[in-house]
Parts: structure tokens; sequence; C-alpha cells
């Protein structure tokens, strides 16, 4: 058989596993949410492995993979995470606060400090090692900070902070 068709059939078997999840390399650093939250997805995932498993010869092998991929994932961001003490300061910003900026047009903005794997920017939950987490991250009530943006610079103002 000539090598070029032994390499075809890896690269074939090789197209059926999905790409791993990468890792963040920050501190895995999350709110009790989040943490409730990586827990129902690991539940939710084994679940649904479980009922693909089930159907033996018929199960959807890419599927699988997937769940499997996935699962892998899932379950080393829960075994990383380092649960945050509960933000209480109304005069510090941390992980887990509510905080109410505005720029220098005074549009105010509030957002809430979250983990990696709870953020979701159009719900306002950013990420604390995004650049705007890292601006607001230990900020105190009043300070102005920069954050350094893709789209350019722009100084905001701390106007509120909110436990979680």
């Amino acid at each position: 058989m000539s090598r070029a068709f032994v390499n075809e059939d890896n690269a074939a078997a090789q197209a059926d596993q999905p790409v791993e999840r990468q890792v963040s390399a920050q501190p895995n650093y999350v709110t009790p949410t989040g943490l409730a939250q990586l827990q129902e997805k690991v539940a939710q995932l084994q679940q649904l492995h479980s009922e693909q498993s089930a159907k033996g010869e018929h199960a959807d092998k890419q599927r699988l993979a997937d769940l499997e991929r996935d699962l892998r994932y899932f379950n080393q961001r829960l075994q990383s995470a380092q649960v945050v003490t509960v933000a209480n300061s109304t005069q510090k910003v941390q992980i887990g606060s509510h905080v109410t900026f505005a720029d220098e047009h005074n549009t105010e903005q509030t957002v809430q400090l979250v983990g990696e794997d709870q953020a979701d920017a159009s719900a306002g939950l950013i990420n604390w090692g995004s650049p705007l987490g890292r601006a607001l991250l230990g900020a105190q009530l009043g300070d102005e900070v920069l954050w350094q943006r893709p789209a350019g610079d722009q100084m905001i103002e701390i106007i509120r902070i909110e436990p979680a």
C-alpha cells in the first residue's frame, strides 16, 4: 500500500475527532453562581453522554466525541474553580461586584465582574480578566481608571459599587 493512502486514512480518522477546547491560563475564579452553573453544565453533559452511549451501535459517533470533549473541558474547569468570597464592599470593586461607571460623555453602564465561564457581555456579565474587568478590579468608588480597549483607550469613572 502506498504511503499516501495511509496518510489519507489517518487524516480521515482525525477529522472525526473534535478540536479540543482551549483552557485559559488565568486563574479560574468563579462566583458561587458561576460554580453552580459549571456543576449544572457537567451534569447536563453527563446526561446527554449517557443517553447517546445507551444507543450502542446506533449512537452518533461525532456527537459522542463532541460530548466527551466538552465533558473533559468542563470537568477541568470545575476542578480548577476557585470560589471567591461573595463581594460585599460598596467601596472597592471585587469579583462579583455590580459596578456602574461613566465615560467621558457621562454615559453610564452597569456590569458585574464574574469568572470566565460565567461571562456574557450581552447580559452585563464581564470576565474579571478582560480589559474592562482588569480596569475595574480593585478600583474604588470615585476612581477614574483607564480602560484599554482595542477600539482605543478610554477613561471611565466608578460611580457606584454594589455587592453581589
